[in-house]
């Protein structure tokens, strides 16, 4: 498989995500790689621009990996528990990502299931942001690594997608721009997560 350019990675989050699927995420830890069909994404915009983006108010040492160079890995903590993966978009100091939703484990299943001994299927090994990260093994070293460099971390080109088979819709757990169809997924694949709308906090009185 033909590893994918920085250029592909150069553009909009929004044109980059749906020619993620069916890409194919690999990550070599020791000697044994693990690898994803990727099968769900979300796009996140840059400073100013989505609510729901970690890089929306500006450049933080959070966030800084999003304001980088294209085809960087975003790696966040989240629910002080989970890792989520992402990869940077956008030409260096514009901000913006894709978040790896969920995927199919192609390559190294038994290893992928000595990492999540939870998954009661195969189909649930990375059915799920957090649970693709846990699959792969990556973590906050892995935060900042370029997946386009040639080394333990890569993402491979896929054959194109047929049209009738990619579905859109709202973002997974955002409350601020809910409604935005940024997030794609391939359709009749067990390995999409389910979707839940973040519910609202309600204010005090």
């Amino acid at each position: 498989m033909k590893p994918l350019p920085r250029s592909f990675f150069v553009r909009d989050p929004l044109l980059v995500a749906p020619e993620l699927l069916g890409c194919r995420l690999e990550h070599t830890v020791d000697g044994v790689p693990v690898a994803v069909r990727l099968t769900e994404v979300e796009a996140y915009l840059g400073e100013g621009e989505d609510p729901a983006s970690h890089s929306h108010r500006g450049l933080r040492p959070r966030n800084a990996v999003m304001f980088g160079p294209p085809g960087h890995a975003y790696l966040y903590f989240t629910y002080g528990m989970h890792w989520c993966a992402n990869i940077v978009c956008r030409p260096e100091g514009v901000s913006g990502a894709v978040l790896l939703r969920a995927g199919e484990v192609v390559t190294g299943l038994e290893t992928a299931r000595r990492r999540r001994p939870s998954a009661r299927r195969d189909v649930d090994l990375a059915r799920g942001p957090a649970r693709l990260a846990s699959s792969l093994a990556l973590a906050g070293p892995d935060n900042g690594r370029d997946l386009c460099a040639g080394g333990e971390l890569q993402i491979f080109a896929a054959d194109p997608v047929p049209r009738n088979r990619v579905r859109s819709g709202p973002r997974v757990g955002v409350t601020l721009a809910a409604a935005s169809p940024w997030r794609w997924w391939l359709s009749d694949e067990p390995t999409v997560s389910v979707y839940r709308p973040a519910a609202r906090r309600r204010r005090r009185p």
